[in-house]
């Protein structure tokens, strides 16, 4: 299905260079946010107080996070769980007060506005197992890096392996480095939304590959820029309506998900953006200056019967 055909392959490649120095300076400014702000973690990563709170009718969580933040709390994790009546409310820890300090000083706040609220249960979630969840983040992105890797390497050329995992980590670098630079909560959704991006990302690289693979078959007469650039035009339809579906959604979830799905689409709609641009101007560019050829990609055929042999064709 195509919206649109171009008829002449559009040189990308010509601006390589240019694009991929812009592309090292916006990474290079993301790992220096990420080393020099950090990350703001949420309580599932460095431990904080966790309670459930019951209302006689359907609360509202954007008052109750107003009065949470009304106590001196930036960032509060409040979402409904069980029914709308029922609200969960994240707290990060803080030097000298307990946790039962905590939940009693967030309760009579919130008796302010609905004294028949109730408190079912509070805990402690400790950093150490805040520790065990970014152990096995960054597990699982390891993972997910290696699993790419071999795949790419298995069905095309350790080229596009190479450059496609550099690629995908731009993309998950950036996205971390603006977390860091405006001090967004890095929670686990967000960190799922920086995996699933992985996945998006590599997908618009392998079908980016296929069509250059497909086109060294197909154009003989034409080099590897040629092939990577008519490779680009012809999916260029292909990914207007790919993301441009995708992103509707994942807008739609930024903008009327609220607070809890706010920086997961948030997330997205920044790894889906620098993901097409990765996928054309970061892997397709890095290919090529790993000297992709033909023979890398097609295998020649060898003939059983070469005239040049001497013994072509003889019977004994």
């Amino acid at each position: 299905m195509e919206l649109f055909k171009i008829r002449k392959d559009i040189p990308f490649m010509r601006h390589a260079l240019v694009l991929n120095v812009v592309s090292f300076i916006t990474f290079a400014l993301a790992v220096f946010f990420l080393f020099s702000r950090g990350l703001h973690l949420s309580v599932e990563f460095t431990g904080g107080t966790l309670m459930e709170v019951s209302y006689s009718q359907p609360a509202d969580l954007q008052k109750v996070r107003g009065t949470v933040a009304t106590l001196g709390y930036g960032e509060v994790f409040v979402q409904n769980f069980g029914s709308a009546r029922d609200v969960m409310i994240r707290l990060p820890s803080q030097k000298g007060v307990s946790s039962a300090q905590q939940s009693e000083k967030v309760l009579s706040a919130l008796k302010v506005n609905d004294p028949e609220v109730t408190l079912r249960r509070t805990e402690f979630v400790g950093p150490q197992v805040g520790d065990e969840l970014a152990e096995d983040g960054l597990k699982a992105l390891a993972f997910v890096v290696v699993g790419i890797m071999i795949y790419l390497a298995i069905r095309f050329e350790w080229k596009f392996a190479v450059s496609a995992i550099i690629a995908n980590l731009h993309d998950v670098v950036i996205i971390l480095g603006f977390f860091a630079f405006f001090q967004w909560e890095f929670s686990l959704a967000v960190l799922a939304a920086v995996l699933a991006v992985l996945g998006y990302s590599v997908n618009e690289s392998v079908v980016i590959f296929d069509r250059i693979r497909e086109n060294f078959r197909r154009y003989r007469k034409m080099n590897t820029v040629e092939v990577i650039d008519n490779a680009i035009t012809s999916t260029i339809s292909r990914t207007i309506i790919t993301h441009g579906s995708t992103q509707i959604m994942v807008l739609s979830m930024l903008l009327f998900g609220g607070e809890t799905l706010h920086y997961f689409a948030m997330a997205l709609t920044i790894g889906i953006c620098f993901g097409i641009y990765s996928s054309v101007f970061v892997a397709a560019a890095i290919a090529m200056w790993l000297g992709l050829q033909r023979e890398d990609l097609i295998k020649p055929i060898k003939k059983d019967n070469d005239p040049s042999d001497e013994n072509s064709g003889a019977v004994v």
